[in-house]
């Protein structure tokens, strides 16, 4: 009898656990936030990616009820920020404005990282921003085929210049689907490798459309294609790749992301707000002055695009040689 009532009890004891847990993170979602959020960059501040969160940050507490703070943790690779988000608490109070290069390109480059793609969990893009393709105005080449045809005749005189591991490795799909012959030449920034294209001392480079369209107001530089899907309302008459049948819809999104193991209820709550504020008209009005669309997509959606496009790239990476450490 004493067996039996030992064993009720601790089956009760059980029970209430497990009551706790679910219903308990219930309410943990109803009431989320209740304190401000930390949104993680991991580059400088006045960069691109730091603009980007800014704008979240001043219009998401409308929506979510909090304030929310930008924490800049700059490093190479933004490898400082990226680790740090991984390492917090999975309760939505520390959340990590994201990229490419941290969350694919890293993944692809480098042989060793203190995380793996499972750390981290999407939560819904912010922005997507396609590149162009940038030659200095006195080129003599007017299309893509003759800039290619070009490094083909004297590869010696053909270069790119690229300021991070995306996009280099953009640059080298870029030349194995057309056959072009470009070096790569590093620089620290877009910025860098833009300037370079109009002091000639590089013949192309793949930019995002914010240091692109700095130089195109140059009157330096002209662009002969994009890399997005669709031409671009800033570029009406540049083609994509794709139309020139060159098999390239790439671009560079900015998203949310959260530590791995956030409630999933509280994953919802923050990808209901991010789409909510990019849906606001001055919202839509500031990142487009940045050259970049508003758009946000599902935790899934998200996901999928990762799981997708590491391996891709890891492989690109192998093939051409290109590491970090």
């Amino acid at each position: 009898m004493l067996s039996n009532l030992k064993l009720f009890n601790s089956f009760r004891c059980w029970l209430g656990a497990v009551v706790f847990c679910c219903f308990g993170s219930l309410a943990f979602a109803a009431d989320y936030p209740q304190k401000p959020v930390t949104l993680v960059v991991g580059y400088s501040a006045g960069g691109g990616v730091d603009a980007i969160a800014r704008v979240l940050a001043e219009k998401l507490p409308a929506v979510i009820g909090q304030s929310v703070v930008v924490e800049n943790r700059p490093s190479v690779g933004a490898i400082v920020g990226s680790t740090y988000v991984v390492k917090a608490k999975p309760d939505g109070y520390t959340l990590l404005m994201g990229a490419p290069g941290p969350i694919i390109f890293n993944h692809a480059v480098y042989s060793k990282l203190p995380y793996g793609p499972q750390d981290l969990a999407p939560i819904s893009f912010v922005s997507d921003s396609p590149l162009v393709l940038l030659v200095n105005a006195n080129n003599p080449a007017k299309t893509v085929q003759e800039l290619v045809a070009q490094s083909i005749q004297s590869p010696e005189k053909a270069n790119y210049g690229a300021s991070s591991a995306s996009f280099q490795l953009i640059t080298e799909l870029f030349k194995r689907k057309t056959g072009a012959t470009h070096t790569h030449i590093p620089y620290k920034g877009a910025n860098d490798a833009v300037t370079a294209v109009m002091s000639g001392d590089v013949t192309m480079t793949l930019a995002d459309a914010g240091p692109a369209f700095v130089g195109l107001q140059s009157g330096r530089v002209k662009a002969l294609a994009v890399t997005s899907a669709k031409r671009m309302k800033e570029y009406p008459n540049t083609p994509t790749l794709a139309e020139l049948g060159i098999d390239i819809k790439v671009s560079l999104w900015i998203g949310l992301l959260a530590p791995a193991g956030t409630p999933p209820d509280v994953i919802k709550i923050l990808q209901e707000g991010v789409a909510k504020v990019v849906e606001m008209p001055d919202v839509q009005k500031k990142l487009s002055a940045m050259s970049v669309t508003p758009m946000s997509n599902t935790p899934d959606e998200f996901a999928k695009i990762i799981a997708t496009e590491i391996p891709m790239w890891r492989q690109l990476a192998i093939d051409n040689k290109i590491q970090a450490n």
